[in-house]
């Protein structure tokens, strides 16, 4: 078994999620949040924000840790086992260039409702829904703002 570990980020400006659509030799891959692996010597939230800016081009700033994810899949050889680290983001605009080198053909930011049934995985959903009611209780609290 194989351990990787990755960083993300539920990213929202005004209300709306970013989210990323991939697109692999024409096979469908489904609707995504930003993630990617931890490069060596960097910590998590560098990894979260570096991620969401190579992936989406937006620029981002962490407001809280989210949670993990964890999950497995299959290589041809052995099976990963996979952890996500997730970070709830704001976004400084609606800006977003899905990087094609990674097979983003598309991106954008969706309203919540939008958003959680464009996600192709469940433990994504699980992911938004946790997000985004933090995001609702900092904007409740009036805490929702760069600092």
């Amino acid at each position: 078994m194989v351990e990787a570990t990755s960083c993300g980020g539920v990213v929202i400006f005004r209300g709306k999620i970013l989210l990323l659509y991939k697109n692999f030799k024409n096979k469908y891959e489904g609707w995504v949040l930003p993630k990617g692996t931890v490069e060596k010597g960097e910590e998590y939230k560098e990894t979260a924000l570096r991620e969401v800016l190579e992936e989406s081009g937006a620029k981002a700033t962490i407001m809280k840790y989210i949670g993990k994810s964890e999950y497995t899949f299959n290589i041809p050889d052995d099976v990963v086992d996979k952890d996500v680290h997730w970070y709830l983001m704001m976004a400084d605009s609606y800006y977003s260039k899905p990087q094609r080198e990674e097979y983003f053909v598309d991106s954008g930011y969706y309203k919540y409702h939008e958003a959680y049934h464009l996600l192709k995985f469940a433990n994504e959903k699980q992911i938004l829904e946790k997000a985004y009611a933090e995001y609702l209780e900092l904007k409740k609290a009036s805490r929702w703002f760069k600092k």
